[in-house]
């Protein structure tokens, strides 16, 4: 009853973010190398005629790169998106979206002036209406398509440069699965040639970011096609856990009763198909995923190889990844040590943060426990569990923030692995996020956590936020005015201790601090200046 209701809301769908914007993906767009749609408000391209935004040339960085990908000019998302685009909206103020026709995160209103901030909570704290109506609103995910947004079955060059476009439609939450394949995918170098050491969403400083961007884009997405625009996703605190506690049927699907790779007949879950699990197949090919089913989920948690991933990750591992102060070091890649991104994701021993890869810690010690559909990187958002997962993990990111409270500085600027530099685009998003825009705290982002909320101080933060980004804007006058001040009143007290010295005697400010203790009541505090 409650899917049926959900629904009827489809006629209420409004734009998203994701991949390739449904109104550029044709020959026109794609030859001009232009992606500009008109605003539905007005009716101009970006909604120039209501100051939202306007057509510009990308802007794209020209720092240097690490020494992990040597080739250049054979993959279509580098320097993304301008292989396929080299135009599109830039908006202005709080406006967002391939056409400026949403909010930033963390605005909303008919002018995306006002703030807001709303919280994530831990699935085991939902009520149970509340837990029912995030699995339908998941399982309504995979039902609908998405009405602004399609995928590319083809590479540019497939494309014949843009001459013969080849894009397809897919359902909303399988968009998402397909976005997490496309950044994380082998390069295709012809024949039956790949590359493999690239990913522009893991191994690298870009890896939280990137999936912070991922989760504030599906979790606007499920509002929209709900039209409940106060959902956030629940979070999954795995910490010292003993098994799977999100694996049964009252959650995200319990084990099948005769094949344990399976889910339970009795989860929603379990006639789900994935998509983009085959990468051999696909780099055989030199294809990409078209987004066909490709079975079941598989998921069969705590049968992993032990001598991996022994374990669940505790508080202890967590703490101590906390404790790191470095964001990143040395190679910025998976081999780097002392790393706190790269102890997080799982490559560097989350005891000693030295890395190393043939052990899986924190995220990727999930991964790889459920033993299934997760455990394989490019189709891992196929499970259900990943959104929990990574909404948990984006919540140690942000108590590493609020600690450490990094200046945007911290985020490299240079030499990270393709993609993962300061100023390089997200793949494969538009509209276009860079990876240092999310080196932010939460909130700024319009969302926090439940168990992270400080409630004496929240509502003061709030009070004080919009002064304290006015001071940002003004800090190089203030100092300048602080200087001033300081010359002045060193040249005046100069003046003044000059002309003292001029009339000569003692004066009531020149007498001795030590006074006898029946006059001191007879004393009172004056200036002569």
């Amino acid at each position: 009853m409650l899917l049926f209701a959900l629904g009827l809301l489809l006629a209420m769908l409004q734009p998203s973010t994701g991949q390739f914007p449904r109104v550029c993906a044709n020959m026109q767009s794609l030859l001009s190398k232009e992606c500009c749609p008109p605003w539905d408000g007005d009716g101009s391209p970006c909604g120039e005629l209501s100051s939202r935004g306007s057509c510009q040339n990308i802007l794209l960085s020209q720092a240097p790169l690490g020494p992990q990908f040597p080739f250049a000019g054979v993959d279509d998302r580098e320097d993304w998106p301008s292989v396929f685009y080299n135009r599109t909206c830039r908006c202005e103020g709080n406006f967002m979206g391939f056409s400026c026709g949403e909010c930033k995160f963390g605005f909303s209103g008919p002018n995306c002036t006002e703030r807001q901030v709303k919280t994530r909570r831990n699935i085991f704290q939902l009520s149970a209406s509340e837990k029912n109506k995030f699995l339908a609103y998941l399982n309504l995910a995979k039902n609908i398509p998405s009405q602004d947004y399609v995928i590319a079955t083809g590479t540019y060059t497939q494309m014949n440069n843009g001459s013969n476009p080849m894009f397809r439609d897919i359902n909303v939450y399988d968009l998402f699965v397909w976005m997490h394949y496309y950044a994380s995918r082998d390069t295709l170098l012809g024949g039956s040639n790949v590359w493999r050491d690239i990913d522009f969403a893991h191994e690298a400083p870009g890896f939280l970011p990137w999936h912070r961007v991922f989760l504030l884009m599906w979790e606007r997405q499920i509002q929209r096609i709900t039209g409940d625009e106060n959902f956030t996703i629940p979070y999954w605190d795995w910490r010292d856990a003993e098994d799977c506690e999100v694996c049964n049927d009252e959650y995200m699907g319990g084990r099948h009763p005769t094949n344990p790779n399976l889910l339970s007949p009795a989860s929603i879950f379990s006639s789900w198909q994935v998509i983009c699990t085959r990468s051999e197949e696909y780099n055989s090919q030199q294809a990409l995923c078209s987004a066909t089913g490709e079975g079941p989920i598989r998921r069969n948690p705590g049968n992993n190889d032990k001598s991996r991933t022994p374990r669940l990750p505790s508080s202890a591992d967590v703490e101590f990844c906390l404790s790191l102060t470095q964001y990143e070091s040395g190679p910025m890649d998976k081999m780097a040590n002392y790393s706190f991104r790269n102890t997080l994701e799982g490559f560097a021993d989350p005891q000693t943060a030295i890395s190393n890869p043939a052990q899986s810690g924190l995220h990727n010690a999930l991964h790889i426990y459920m033993n299934g559909s997760m455990s394989q990187v490019q189709g891992s958002a196929n499970d259900p569990i990943f959104v929990l997962h990574h909404a948990f993990v984006d919540s140690i990111f942000e108590r590493w923030l609020r600690r450490h409270r990094p200046m945007l500085e911290v985020y490299p600027a240079a030499n990270a692995p393709i993609g993962h530099n300061r100023e390089n685009y997200m793949v494969p998003f538009i509209p276009l996020y860079r990876n240092g825009e999310f080196f932010k705290p939460s909130r700024e982002l319009g969302y926090d956590y439940e168990y992270l909320q400080e409630p004496a101080l929240q509502s003061f933060q709030d009070f004080l936020t919009p002064y304290l980004q006015q001071a940002r804007q003004i800090w190089a006058w203030l100092v300048g005015a602080a200087v001033f001040g300081g010359i002045v009143t060193a040249v005046l007290t100069g003046l003044i201790r000059a002309c003292q010295k001029k009339k000569g005697g003692t004066s009531s400010e020149i007498q001795p601090l030590l006074i006898e203790s029946e006059d001191y009541n007879n004393i009172t505090y004056q200036s002569n200046f």
